[in-house]
């Protein structure tokens, strides 16, 4: 995606910083470069260490102590600059050792011939002994159209907090759906991150994120949390997300998003762009992400439940011109898959599944996902002016 499409959702990162083949720059590399690889040291946060905290608390002025809004009690407290300014400095202090820098090589197939690229990203330490969390668009993207051709990645460098060494770093297993992966260098001893607990995260909560956009390593922006549970769509993938207003830019993918305490709450992954459009940055729910680290570090990737179906959702206007019924159509069936073995064919339409009513594709993988393979799920379908009750045995998506 282009940065000048209205309201375009984009990949937060890939900042090119390659200097080859400026003849294929702007005709070629633009165009793409901003939607496929993410960046950003993302490191810091703005409230307290404890001891800090607990100064705050402590010394707060009040300002407004009852003011009657709708029959709600509000109080507005002020702190210091001053107090702010510590926290923010010994909150990034505590955070900056466990975040990376990440460089991607890659190569470019295009009209114009073969040519390299690069562009950075990062990650956060997830253990001591060298497993890194970041992005899988960060480390595992392709792009292409009738001018060019982009390979994933050829070589990953690690970089870490005040250390030069350059480490070479192999991917772990990566995850298209949750647009998460795992990188790992050869390296012991390392500060890993504490993670906080995403489901408390509130509208309002303080929230900074430090990166690398733009190619400015160690750049810190402030703000809030916009919004929780937010459900957005990108690229053909439905994710919800935390929202915040701290600026996050191309070169901040991977990287985190963190509280008053110093623990990770997300990582900054997408941004709204577009004209007139400002502060409008998403993160993952860090919470959401630990079972699929854990898997990506055993496996290699994420083992889950499978149906084995194609299919289309119907609303009530489509379901009365075809004389069927509100539900999921099913275009194709995967041969011995799932679907198949409990007897659903194509032009079925499933109308419940375990014991929910559906009426999109997506609503059917939320509820598949909150169970194990080899779990036996009731499906009711539509077919041929009759209701049937089928079970279906998740099997291990392929």
């Amino acid at each position: 995606m282009e940065e000048n499409n209205d309201n375009a959702f984009k990949s937060v990162g890939f900042y090119n910083n390659n200097n080859k083949n400026k003849g294929l720059g702007k005709t070629v590399f633009v165009s793409f470069l901003s939607g496929i690889v993410g960046a950003g040291l993302v490191i810091g946060t703005c409230f307290g260490i404890p001891e800090i905290k607990e100064k705050i608390v402590g010394e707060q002025k009040v300002v407004k102590e009852e003011t009657t809004q709708t029959s709600t009690q509000v109080n507005a407290t002020a702190v210091s600059l001053t107090q702010y300014s510590d926290t923010a400095i010994g909150v990034a202090a505590k955070v900056l050792p466990s975040i990376v820098g990440i460089e991607i090589e890659y190569s470019v197939n295009s009209i114009f011939g073969k040519s390299t690229g690069s562009a950075t990203g990062s990650g956060i330490i997830i253990s001591e002994d060298g497993y890194i969390l970041t992005n899988n668009h960060v480390v595992n993207s392709t792009s292409s159209n009738s001018y060019y051709q982009v390979s994933t990645a050829g070589a990953i460098k690690v970089k870490l907090y005040n250390d030069e060494t350059v480490y070479d770093a192999k991917i772990v297993g990566t995850d298209d759906q949750t647009d998460l992966a795992v990188i790992k260098i050869d390296k012991t001893g390392l500060t890993a991150a504490e993670f906080g607990n995403s489901d408390n995260v509130v509208v309002g909560e303080f929230a900074m994120a430090i990166g690398n956009p733009l190619g400015l390593s160690t750049s810190a922006t402030c703000g809030i949390i916009s919004a929780v549970n937010r459900e957005i769509t990108a690229e053909n993938k439905k994710y919800t997300v935390i929202q915040t207003d701290a600026a996050i830019n191309s070169g901040n993918s991977g990287g985190a998003l963190v509280n008053s305490k110093g623990q990770v709450i997300g990582i900054n992954t997408l941004k709204l762009s577009g004209e007139g459009v400002e502060g409008i940055g998403f993160a993952i729910p860090i919470s959401s992400t630990t079972e699929i680290s854990k898997q990506l570090i055993e496996h290699n990737k994420v083992i889950r439940p499978y149906v084995g179906i194609e299919g289309m959702g119907i609303n009530k206007e489509t379901a009365e011109r075809y004389k069927l019924v509100e539900g999921v159509y099913i275009k194709t069936v995967e041969d011995f898959g799932s679907a198949q073995k409990a007897g659903i064919k194509p032009g079925d339409v499933i109308t419940e599944f375990d014991g929910k009513v559906v009426k999109t594709v997506e609503e059917i993988t939320e509820l598949k996902n909150k169970h194990n393979i080899g779990d036996t799920i009731k499906v009711k379908i539509y077919r041929n002016g009759e209701y049937k009750e089928l079970d279906l045995v998740l099997g291990e998506q392929p």
